[in-house]
C-alpha cells in the first residue's frame, strides 16, 4: 500500500500528459480500425455512382459517333450541342444513385469547374458523394471536353480522395 501512495505522490503533470497521450493514440487506432470498413464501403459506393455516370456519357458519345442522325437518350440530336442541364435531369430521373452520406441535395449537379468542386481547392468546401459535371454544354465539335468529378472522402484535395474524368466527343 505504501508503494502505491508513493507512486501516486510522484505522479505529476508530465506523467499525466504521457499517460493521456498514450491513451489517446490507442483509442484513435482502435476507432480507425473499427470504422475503416464503413469508410471504404462509402467510398466504393461513390466511385460506383461516378463510374456509372462516366460510362453512360461515354456510351452516348460512342453511340452518337456511329449514328450522327440519331438522338441521345435524353432526346437531343446527336450532331448538336448537348445541354448539361438536360443530361443531369435525365440521369437524376433514370439512374438510381445513392449517396451514403445522406446529403439532401441532388447527387449530380452542374458547376462552372468540376475540378475545383471535386478537389475542394482554394478554400472551397465540397460535399462528399455529389457528382459535379461541367456547367457548359457538351459541344458537338470533335475533341470537346466535358469534366465529371466527385469527392470520395475527406480531405477531398488529398490524392485518391476524388475522382476526375474527362469525356471527349
Amino acid at each position: 500500500m505504501i508503494n502505491i501512495k508513493r507512486r501516486l505522490k510522484n505522479f505529476g503533470p508530465l506523467e499525466f500528459l504521457v499517460l493521456s497521450s498514450i491513451t489517446y493514440v490507442l483509442i484513435m487506432l482502435l476507432w480507425t480500425a473499427t470504422t475503416r470498413s464503413a469508410v471504404v464501403e462509402k467510398a466504393n459506393n461513390i466511385k460506383s455512382n461516378h463510374k456509372m455516370v462516366v460510362d453512360f456519357i461515354n456510351s452516348e458519345v460512342n453511340r452518337c459517333s456511329s449514328d450522327e442522325s440519331g438522338n441521345t437518350s435524353w432526346g437531343e440530336k446527336c450532331a448538336s450541342n448537348w445541354s448539361s442541364s438536360k443530361i443531369v435531369e435525365f440521369i437524376i430521373e433514370n439512374f438510381k444513385l445513392n449517396n451514403p452520406y445522406k446529403i439532401e441535395k441532388p447527387l449530380i449537379q452542374t458547376t462552372q469547374d468540376p475540378r475545383i468542386q471535386a478537389e475542394g481547392k482554394a478554400g472551397q468546401s465540397t460535399d462528399k458523394g455529389i457528382i459535379f459535371v461541367s456547367e457548359g454544354n457538351f459541344d458537338s465539335e470533335t475533341g470537346s471536353e466535358w469534366v465529371i468529378g466527385t469527392c470520395v472522402k475527406s480531405p477531398c484535395v488529398a490524392a485518391g480522395n476524388n475522382e476526375l474524368v474527362s469525356a471527349y466527343r
